[in-house]
């Protein structure tokens, strides 16, 4: 312990002393939706809360304050590099600090069990090594600025149906060995300062009252020593909740604290020195972000500024994985393009030109600007040398109106009285708790109009419609076109009612590049007795349908012209967001026809595929190059520029196996029966249950083609330690990542063929020849005994395979364990 931690354990246990029963149960529960209450007679300031996996939101869900977008966490992952993940959460404790943060809600570290799940482009990877490398990188990095981090979410979340219900049914050694093992690793190396609690039960008691892996496992093995939040509305007893380790209860300023738990000391049924010990947990998260008096901040200075903008671009490139280049004609590679003597390029895809950047649900934020991948290479090319082409849209149901539109969201009392309003990114209006326009008030709110203007990009018949709960009245042109009531349907998450199935409204004829006047009136109904108050409900908009093989054939006729086409295909909030898993894993909309059309007609044909998770991919043999960008933050039209064309190294390996179809998937089941999920494929998810099975995925684990070759010479491998010699045998500058796993040659015990020990990057010229030194953790030998509940070294014969991915390796050493 250092001289400041003796300090800010000295001065929390003096305020701690200094507070009576009833207050003590205050500070553990929320205030509001994301701060805890100030207590000035201890110099206690309130503490700030935000969403953060890949920007800050801050306390508003508004535009008006943007903030960097970086790219999604799986992109992070994909990178296979943890100072990459530091400087990352540098930026955003920077972030944080410039909108009064003091904690993040981040990162999350459940796995990749199944493709399907919904929410997986905001978790790292079906690795739990990798997966706790990445964070750790992430925490250590947020943390260097100051502020706080939450790892979520803890534990056994890999999917999103029923999520608020859900019994995870795990068996104790994947537990540990598997899901548990992100989090073990992460508090081990970063030491977080929080830790989220899940809304799911495992194995029959929930997340929130765990005892056993919150005190004993958490607190005692582990030594965590931060605060322990729930989930937003996931407390639900409070003598359950206090005495299973939960310190802070979310959001306020109804919770199961305060009040109740200060009666149930008085009652006797929970000893107050129970509730000291949460109270102490949410002092030293105070004295260490600097928001109590008399105890030094663990960051008194704040770091070296961070270029926003420069590092969600750099962050972008290296997380695209490039898992497809071949020779085209006149050329040993299809990528990087080039772009020289005035040869042209066919862009095509809706994709293209109107991004999807971030996944959907609580991680959403709203940035400054968005670089589309038509915006950033019609920057980065000669005039003449790009052309666009639709080629085929991702959805053609309406979507929250976007492109061409200025909103403003105005909130008006019963006499129509204007009491606030706010400027809106797009039409989706998502206030939760006091996350509202300066001056209004659940209770005073009658309506909230989103009204502004619209300039269609195109002449035709415009749909509008409407999403949400409530009664509704949309004009467009100053003609009222409908008004009606949207009831609840069958759907269990709020979430999903929220970016479930829009309705469409009315149909009006617009001519391209004339503005119109819209508007969609809301009635706003008596929220007061919802635990949780919040509005949420948007106004959609669909162009004008044109014919699906009409635009297809654009795009062919434009790629047939051109000496490269690229076609941008992605999923949409309809397939990944949070409060819903996927149903399968294809494309939507009439995008394979797409490419493979395009294909048919150009060999130098690229697809780049913006998706936060695993998609099929049909046709990836048909074309020249394949290239994943996940969920590519707002600079990402800019960084696939620098990639396609080859002033960027696309630096990304798999952090996730992509299978060939998703027949092939080994674990699909993401849907509870009779509310119980069970995890009956125990260790082998992943590339541990593709090399079970013998199934050969589209990509292996840790795939991925950079724009040089490497010659893997040497391999050594002791207990602690494997070095790795290899050199750049290219002609352009690159990064490698190393990676090795282990094989037992006969297992004692059962276990996966293979797994991930360990990996480390390297870069080198054209030429140089590098060493890699990787250490071996001593946890890559060990399995959980489930008889004597501890860890059990397994001795033996391995076989150490240095790696450029699960599919391929390259050298391989014998090593013998005692």
């Amino acid at each position: 312990m250092t001289d400041a931690d003796q300090v800010r354990t000295s001065v929390v246990e003096v305020a701690l002393g200094k507070l009576d029963l009833d207050t003590k149960a205050r500070l553990l529960a929320g205030q509001d939706m994301w701060s805890l209450p100030a207590l000035p007679e201890i110099g206690l300031q309130s503490l700030v809360m935000s969403d953060g996996p890949i920007g800050v939101r801050g306390v508003r869900w508004t535009a008006d304050d943007p903030s960097i977008a970086l790219p999604s966490p799986t992109a992070l992952a994909a990178a296979w590099d943890p100072e990459l993940a530091r400087r990352a959460g540098r930026l955003l404790a920077q972030e944080a600090r410039r909108k009064g943060v003091h904690v993040l809600l981040a990162p999350t570290v459940n796995l990749h069990r199944s493709p399907l799940g919904g929410r997986h482009f905001e978790c790292y990877s079906e690795d739990p090594h990798l997966t706790g490398a990445i964070g750790s990188g992430y925490v250590n990095g947020v943390q260097d600025g100051g502020v706080g981090t939450t790892v979520k979410h803890f534990v056994g979340n890999e999917a999103e149906t029923d999520r608020f219900t859900v019994d995870s049914v795990i068996a104790p050694r994947p537990l540990r060995e598997l899901y548990l093992a992100p989090f073990e690793a992460i508090v081990a190396n970063a030491h977080p300062w929080g830790i989220m609690t899940a809304y799911n039960q495992v194995n029959g008691t929930t997340m929130t009252e765990h005892r056993y892996l919150v005190n004993e496992v958490l607190r005692g093995e582990w030594g965590f020593d931060g605060y322990n939040v729930s989930d937003w509305m996931a407390a639900r007893s409070t003598t359950g909740d206090i005495e299973g380790g939960l310190d802070v209860a979310m959001p306020g300023p109804t919770t199961v604290y305060g009040p109740a738990l200060a009666e149930a000391v008085r009652a006797g049924e929970v000893s107050e020195s129970v509730v000291d010990d949460a109270v102490r947990n949410v002092l030293r998260l105070a004295a260490r972000v600097g928001a109590l008096e008399g105890a030094p901040a663990v960051v008194e200075a704040a770091p070296a500024p961070v270029d926003g903008q420069a590092l969600a671009r750099e962050l972008a490139a290296r997380g695209f994985v490039l898992v497809r280049n071949e020779a085209v004609p006149d050329r040993s590679a299809a990528l990087p393009l080039d772009a020289s003597g005035g040869r042209t390029v066919a862009l095509c895809g809706a994709a293209a030109r109107d991004a999807r950047v971030l996944g959907g649900g609580s991680a959403t934020v709203f940035p400054e600007r968005i670089v589309s991948p038509l915006d950033g290479l019609a920057a980065a090319l000669p005039d003449g040398a790009l052309t666009f082409s639709v080629g085929a849209d991702p959805s053609d149901e309406l979507v929250p109106a976007d492109q061409g539109f200025e909103l403003r969201a105005v909130c008006r009392d019963a006499s129509g009285a204007v009491i606030g309003e706010g400027s809106l990114p797009t039409g989706q209006v998502q206030w939760i708790g006091d996350d509202l326009p300066a001056g209004a008030t659940y209770e005073t709110m009658a309506s909230i109009e989103v009204s502004g203007t619209f300039v269609p990009r195109e002449s035709g018949e415009h749909a509008f419609g409407t999403r949400g709960l409530g009664a509704f009245s949309l004009a467009v042109d100053g003609r009222t076109l409908w008004e009606g009531v949207q009831e609840m349907g069958n759907e269990a998450d709020p979430f999903e009612a929220f970016f479930g199935a829009p309705s469409e409204r009315a149909r009006v004829t617009i001519a391209e590049g004339e503005p119109v006047e819209v508007s969609l009136t809301y009635q706003v109904p008596d929220v007061s007795a919802l635990p949780l108050k919040a509005i949420m409900f948007s106004l959609l908009h669909l162009g004008p349908r044109s014919d699906p093989d009409e635009l297809i054939a654009e795009a062919v006729a434009a790629a047939r012209a051109a000496d490269t086409a690229v076609v941008v295909v992605a999923t949409t909030e309809r397939v990944e967001s949070e409060g819903f898993d996927r149903q399968d894993l294809t494309l939507p909309g009439r995008q394979d026809d797409l490419v493979r059309a395009v294909a048919a007609v150009n060999p130098n044909t690229v697809v780049v595929v913006n998706a936060g998770s695993p998609v099929e991919l049909p046709w990836r043999e048909d074309v020249a190059a394949v290239l994943l960008t996940w969920f590519p933050g707002q600079e990402g039209g800019a960084a696939l520029a620098d990639v396609l064309l080859g002033d960027a190294e696309p630096g990304g390996r798999l952090p996730t196996t992509w299978p060939a179809r998703f027949a092939d998937a080994p674990v699909t089941e993401v849907v509870p029966t009779e509310g119980r999920l069970e995890y009956g494929e125990s260790l082998f998810i992943g590339y541990r249950a593709y090399e079970k099975h013998g199934v050969a995925p589209a990509f292996p684990f840790g795939h991925g083609l950079g724009y040089t070759d490497w010659a893997y010479e040497s391999v050594e491998a002791t207990a602690d330690t494997v070095r790795v010699r290899l050199t750049n045998s290219g002609t352009r500058p690159g990064r490698e990542v190393v990676q090795v796993y282990l094989a037992p040659v006969c297992d004692p015990v059962e276990r996966p063929a293979s797994w991930l020990a360990a990996f480390a990057g390297v870069s080198a010229g054209p030429g140089e020849t590098v060493e890699a030194v990787i250490a071996l953790p001593a946890r890559a030998f060990e399995i959980w005994d489930q008889e004597t509940s501890g860890w059990q070294r397994i001795g033996g014969t391995y076989e150490v395979r240095a790696s450029h991915s699960h599919g391929d390796t390259r050298l391989t050493a014998t090593l013998d364990i005692a």
